[in-house]
């Protein structure tokens, strides 16, 4: 491993750490789109970081990974000379990327969609879609899922609460004392 990939890999490491404002300015210098209101949870981005566009409030949460290569060329190494694969990754607008996700290459996630942790993508998804699994599919519309969240009675609207405030709540909400 060379020193630049070294100190590579420590500034990944000090940015996981940063605030979500220092991740993306990190990021769009190294070429990714990123459009307004997002929230990045990851610095697991691809070598080729250039080739990923994430459009507005767009959340992606820890772990997930978005990968612009596909490494399985190597086996043809002997019969492709210095071969490499590459696609673009594209995220619409109003999309959230749950935990432990995976987005490879050549695919393109509409608007309005969510994806359940542990999803792995590869292809093209339509907007207002909720997107599970590995492989990963449309299960349903996002107005179902938004059905769904209303009629839940753990649907809490803590949003702005102050942690304490938050804390209280919920135990209270779950009988915790």
């Amino acid at each position: 491993m060379t020193l630049r990939q070294i100190l590579d890999r420590i500034q990944i490491k000090l940015l996981e750490k940063a605030s979500n404002s220092a991740r993306i300015k990190y990021l769009r210098r190294q070429g990714m789109k990123i459009g307004n209101g997002c929230l990045i949870g990851t610095m697991n981005f691809s070598t080729e970081p250039y080739l990923i566009e994430i459009g507005d409030h767009v959340a992606i949460a820890d772990d997930t990974e978005i990968v612009t290569h596909d490494g399985g060329v190597w086996c043809f190494r002997d019969e492709i000379k210095n071969a490499d694969l590459f696609g673009r990754v594209k995220i619409g607008n109003n999309v959230f990327i749950g935990n432990n996700c995976t987005i490879l290459p050549n695919t393109t996630v509409g608007d309005n969609c969510i994806i359940g942790s542990g999803s792995v993508l590869r292809g093209r998804f339509p907007e207002n879609s909720v997107i599970v699994g590995n492989p990963a599919k449309v299960i349903t519309d996002i107005k179902v899922q938004k059905f769904l969240y209303l009629q839940n009675p753990d649907l809490l609207q803590t949003k702005g609460l102050k942690r304490k405030e938050k804390t209280a709540y919920i135990k209270k909400h779950f009988g915790i004392e």
